[in-house]
């Protein structure tokens, strides 16, 4: 755990730079550019908030709101671990010329996501303010909740990088992951709303936890439990340390491997 946080630290401005350049190329031919990180949460909000205002009637307090913040949460996870599946590949020629750290590019992509993620946050704001609705104090706090799954992040997003390079088929499995996802997270419906036998399963996952205290500190201005809490900080530190442990163990023969 320390020697990838000293490997960020001596390593933060070519982390940086790999970040800004991976934004750059990703729209490069896009006649929008990145204005389209901010499109895509708006217009699924849009199909999104039509089907489950309209066919389905969810009665959700400031449904448009909670909708987004679910979307820009879960968009964060699979922007971050999407750029990553594939970022030691792109970086291919690079590797085999200079050496540097493997972890670098998924860290660079995850940080890539995170610029995306504060812009669609400005998004946010933009949208609270057209509505008129005025937040909760306890939304200072939502920061954390971000920094939180960023470091849950890492923890796959090191570990997928390195599997893509040595098994290919880790791309298509984890498409049918984070569309699977999307489902199981409380993005468009409230975590309450699921039968009690499938809560006692799903409260589990990380996603889920995270994305419910968002919610609670964005719109309902309630504090997460310290068992809440808790888990989250637990389960972050397992995922980021078993995630590291499998990248450090594959990580030897990657340029060979690539």
């Amino acid at each position: 755990m320390h020697q990838i946080i000293h490997e960020m630290w001596n390593m933060r401005n070519m982390i940086f730079n790999f970040a800004i350049s991976d934004i750059k190329i990703r729209y490069k031919s896009s006649v929008l550019g990145i204005i389209w990180s901010l499109l895509e949460p708006l217009l699924l909000l849009g199909v999104l908030f039509f089907v489950f205002s309209t066919l389905f009637k969810f009665e959700i307090p400031n449904f448009p709101i909670y909708l987004l913040l679910g979307l820009i949460t879960w968009n964060f996870f699979k922007n971050s671990t999407n750029f990553a599946l594939s970022s030691l590949v792109n970086r291919k020629s690079l590797l085999t010329q200079i050496y540097f750290p493997k972890s670098i590019p998924a860290i660079s992509a995850c940080l890539s996501a995170s610029i995306m993620l504060i812009i669609e946050l400005g998004v946010l704001g933009v949208f609270m303010i057209i509505l008129g609705y005025t937040p909760p104090l306890t939304i200072l706090l939502l920061p954390l909740v971000f920094l939180l799954m960023l470091a849950m992040i890492l923890g796959i997003a090191l570990p997928l990088s390195v599997l893509n390079v040595k098994y290919r088929d880790v791309e298509f499995i984890w498409g049918v992951v984070i569309q699977a996802g999307f489902f199981v997270t409380p993005i468009f419906y409230r975590f309450d709303m699921l039968p009690e036998y499938i809560q006692n399963i799903f409260q589990f996952l990380p996603t889920v936890q995270l994305l419910t205290m968002a919610h609670h500190l964005t719109l309902y201005g309630t504090f997460p439990s310290y068992n809440t809490i808790i888990y989250s900080i637990f389960m972050t530190l397992i995922i980021l340390g078993v995630g590291y442990s499998i990248f450090r163990k594959l990580q030897a023969r990657i340029v060979e491997e690539l």
